[in-house]
C-alpha cells in the first residue's frame, strides 16, 4: 500500500499532510474561513472602506444577492472576522467593520492581489 505524502514549506508553515487525515491543515482551515466566491470580496471592501453598512456593501459588490450577502456576513461574524455594530434607532442602522482577526488577513489578500497582477502582465 502506498501513501501519498505532500510536504509543504511556506514561510513558517511546515507540515506533513496525509490524505484522509481527520484534522484540518492550516491551509484548509484558512480556506474554510475565507474560501468561496464572496468572502474575500467582502473582506477586501471592509479593508479599504473600513466601515460599511449593508446596502453600501451590496452596492460595492453588485453581483451578490441580498440573501448571499447576509449569509456571508453572518459566517464572517461567527468566525470573528468582522464586527457587526447595531444601533437602536428607526430605521435600524447596522455597520460592519473588520475585527483585529479580520485585519490580519489583509496581508494575505494583498499577496493574492500582487500575485494576480504579476501573472496578468
Amino acid at each position: 500500500m502506498h501513501f501519498l505524502v505532500v510536504y509543504l514549506q511556506i514561510g513558517e508553515c511546515n507540515y506533513m499532510d496525509f490524505p484522509n487525515k481527520s484534522e484540518q491543515t492550516p491551509f484548509e482551515y484558512t480556506l474554510s474561513i475565507i474560501g468561496g466566491k464572496w468572502k474575500m470580496r467582502i473582506i477586501y471592501q471592509l479593508a479599504h472602506c473600513h466601515l460599511l453598512r449593508f446596502n453600501e456593501l451590496k452596492r460595492n459588490i453588485p453581483n451578490i444577492t441580498y440573501k448571499m450577502l447576509s449569509s456571508q456576513l453572518k459566517e464572517l461574524e461567527n468566525d470573528g472576522i468582522i464586527i457587526r455594530d447595531e444601533y437602536p434607532q428607526i430605521p435600524p442602522k447596522v455597520e460592519y467593520s473588520l475585527s483585529e482577526r479580520g485585519k490580519s488577513l489583509i496581508r494575505v489578500l494583498d499577496a493574492m492581489c500582487y500575485w494576480g497582477k504579476k501573472q496578468k502582465e
